[in-house]
């Protein structure tokens, strides 16, 4: 059975950075409670390159912020749905998800599901 991995990059204020890594901190625990099989936040730490447009370009980052790139993998599509709705009727996510509190603009954050095509 193949892997299901949902993806996301977040631009976040360097300010917020120590508020967003405790609520992301929060999050994987209500994730993993619910069976999601791994729960990973990235932030970046080079963007130089020759070949491809840097995170920053392409989210088009302002001043100040720096980019968080996160994945959560699942069993599969099916076992996403099923931990995600479980995830959203969490009360301890509920907490998390005040807009006014959020160390991030939600709007501007990007996500996808992806289907694993390689893994090793």
């Amino acid at each position: 059975m193949a892997q299901y991995v949902d993806g996301f990059v977040i631009p976040v204020p360097a300010t917020k950075l120590s508020a967003y890594r405790r609520m992301a901190q929060k999050a994987s625990k209500v994730w993993k409670d619910h069976g999601a099989l791994d729960y990973k936040e990235a932030v970046i730490d080079e963007v130089k390159s020759e070949f491809a447009r840097s995170f920053p370009e392409g989210i088009k980052a302002k001043s100040g912020e720096t980019i968080v790139f996160s994945w959560i993998t699942f069993k599969s599509k099916a076992h996403r749905n099923r931990v995600n709705a479980k995830v959203m009727k969490d009360p301890r996510l509920n907490e998390m998800c005040d807009p006014k509190a959020m160390p991030f603009d939600c709007k501007r954050m990007l996500y996808g599901g992806f289907k694993v095509m390689v893994s090793i």
